[in-house]
């Protein structure tokens, strides 16, 4: 493993790819070394992360092993170098994890739904320095999101980041938790301050899917990855089919694509791309002002002449016109509905 890792350091300047693995649930001493002496010959885990505590949907389903499980972690750390990780839902956790020395907590989905919860969390960490990530809600709601990390800096917490885990569906998908990558793209684009990694084995539920999502991440910037791994899946007592072993984790990541940084000239590039882009966006806005003068005037020319305003048939003409159009032109015929549906909404508005 090297030197110590300092995570503080990370979320000052999140350069490297931050990977957390280990057991959805520590079952045993045993289970535990063997999974974390997997995971040291991986130099990209700095993190070993295990359940205590299982927030179970049916009573009677494993719950976690409790307190006994820290002091395992606790000695996987002193072994094998690892910073230690572990989900905290009330404050008897926090107090719990802290006294065995656990480096990183985490907050997970069923919490983040209780601001409750969370603020019962932020009065028992007032005055730690300890780093807490948050992971995203189970609905799809980037406010609830965002309120939980916004309880947790009340606190006097600096060291936070966010998990994107996948948000629950009642529509059926190939994934066990919809990734929705819109909704962590808008909370990096409300708190770019805060990083945000993604929880590739939560948003897939099975290891099939595993690869093609982390890659999908990076595609899309994420600073970081926690991953479920186990000496044995097949026999674990919490979500055997996501999770992968040690071995299986390094074979994952040689086909996976780091995407490089920009050197100067491909800097230079970029920004002139996006100029163009910053350019084109300024044009439409316009453009639709413009539209939008037009339909103003139409409006009263309806209004003198005591016509209806919303007249469907040419409606349902011209849009039929722009997305054949727009189809022509490469573009996706929904997107373009939906542009135009919020275009004419705008437009019906004014004239009214």
């Amino acid at each position: 493993m090297g030197e110590i890792y300092d995570i503080r350091e990370w979320f000052l300047n999140p350069n490297d790819l931050l990977v957390i693995s280990g057991p959805c649930s520590v079952e045993s001493r045993e289970q535990l070394l063997a999974t974390a002496e997997g995971l040291s010959k991986i130099d990209r885990v700095k993190v070993l992360r295990g359940g205590i505590w299982k927030p179970r949907t049916r009573p009677e389903a494993f719950e976690g092993i409790g307190e006994v499980g820290l002091r395992w972690m606790q000695e996987a750390k002193q072994r094998y170098g690892f910073l230690t990780m572990t989900e905290v839902a009330v404050p008897e956790h926090v107090e719990l994890a802290l006294k065995y020395d656990t480096d990183v907590l985490w907050i997970g989905a069923r919490t983040v739904v209780n601001p409750f919860s969370v603020q019962e969390l932020a009065e028992c960490l007032k005055g730690c320095d300890v780093p807490v990530f948050v992971k995203n809600p189970i609905a799809p709601d980037v406010k609830l999101w965002l309120g939980a990390i916004e309880r947790l800096e009340g606190a006097g917490l600096r060291n936070i980041g966010a998990i994107h885990r996948g948000f629950s569906s009642i529509e059926e998908t190939s994934y066990r938790n919809a990734p929705l990558w819109e909704i962590p793209i808008e909370l990096l684009r409300l708190r770019p301050d805060v990083p945000i990694i993604t929880d590739v084995s939560h948003i897939c539920g099975c290891r099939e899917l595993l690869q093609e999502v982390a890659q999908k991440a990076l595609d899309l910037g994420t600073l970081g990855f926690m991953i479920e791994t186990h000496n044995d899946p097949s026999h674990a007592l919490t979500d055997a089919k996501q999770q992968i072993t040690p071995d299986s984790l390094k074979k994952a990541f040689s086909g996976l694509v780091l995407r490089k940084k920009i050197i100067d000239a491909d800097e230079m590039v970029l920004q002139n791309l996006r100029k163009e882009i910053d350019d084109i966006d300024d044009e439409m806005l316009n453009l639709i002002a413009k539209r939008m003068n037009i339909s103003e005037k139409i409006g009263d020319f309806k209004k003198q002449h005591k016509l209806t305003v919303l007249q469907m048939g040419r409606w349902k003409q011209i849009l039929e016109h722009h997305i054949n159009r727009g189809v022509n032109l490469g573009l996706n015929g929904e997107s373009v509905k939906e542009i135009f549906e919020i275009i004419h909404k705008d437009s019906i508005d004014r004239q009214l």
